[in-house]
């Protein structure tokens, strides 16, 4: 049976790509993104769960992100939560409801984090790299033992470069428009 897959290789190149965006969705930028607050951690009920199974998290304004809390014995937790998280935050308790005013980005700041997307892209393309060579290694295997055709190992071939090629202007694209929304802001 053919290794080659290239349903599977078009998924795991979506996957680099997918991994990508919400990895530069966590990026702060100027503006109140609710996707901001959810790599956070929060210890209720003995255990560790993601914030957004404890409170509803939404932005009411621009630079303000407002958490609402289900239960008022998990309003301190929550808080604390958002400070370890490191995300350069200052919650502010308001009842059940915490309030996250957006601090201003310095123009060092915004510099690094546009570096950071950089490098988040680089990562997502050499994922994609990765893929693209494993496709290939898989098709010079099947035409060794002559599932495929010489002929047919190239066009597949082609056909995965065309795939690589497509993913990665997808992680530019991404990165780009990243880096201008950090830098502009």
């Amino acid at each position: 049976m053919a290794q080659y897959d290239k349903a599977d290789t078009q998924r795991r190149m979506e996957g680099a790509v997918d991994s990508l965006k919400s990895d530069l969705a966590g990026l702060r930028t100027g503006r109140a993104n609710t996707s901001l607050l959810d790599p956070v951690q929060v210890e209720v009920y003995g255990a560790m769960m993601p914030l957004n199974q404890v409170a509803t998290v939404n932005a009411p304004e621009p630079r303000m992100l407002a958490v609402q809390v289900w239960d008022k014995s998990n309003v301190s937790a929550v808080e604390k939560g958002i400070t370890k998280a490191n995300l350069g935050l200052n919650p502010m308790t308001d009842g059940q409801t915490i309030r996250l005013p957006m601090p201003d980005l310095t123009e060092e700041r915004r510099k690094e984090l546009a570096k950071l997307a950089g490098q988040y892209a680089e990562k997502a393309k050499i994922a994609i790299r990765n893929v693209r060579r494993d496709a290939m290694e898989s098709l010079k295997t099947d035409e060794k033992k002559k599932e495929i055709s010489e002929d047919d190992r190239k066009r597949m071939e082609d056909e995965v470069q065309k795939l690589t090629d497509k993913y990665v202007a997808q992680t530019d694209e991404a990165a780009e428009k990243k880096e201008k929304e950090i830098l502009t802001q």
